[in-house]
């Protein structure tokens, strides 16, 4: 069986980073099967710390060339896990 990869990646502040990181998703879309956004809201507030669940399907060169893309933006981190 293959193993599969999941990558969590947190950003903070979202607000300031999110375009950058969608980016970077975007050109690494290939090896992306699933990705899931989380980030808490209310009807007064919105939080500006935002986390992103992602299942990959990559190489692991791709997918550590995803990894190396997503740590070289400030206040992005990044924990994976294969299974």
């Amino acid at each position: 069986m293959d193993k599969t990869t999941i990558m969590g990646v947190s950003i903070d502040p979202r607000n300031i980073h999110a375009v950058d990181v969608q980016n970077i998703l975007t050109r690494h879309g290939c090896i992306i099967k699933t990705r899931l956004g989380l980030h808490e809201t209310s009807n007064d507030s919105c939080s500006h710390k935002g986390t992103i669940l992602l299942q990959l399907c990559g190489s692991n060169e791709e997918i550590q060339t995803l990894e190396k893309d997503l740590l070289e933006i400030k206040d992005v981190n990044v924990n994976k896990m294969e299974i």
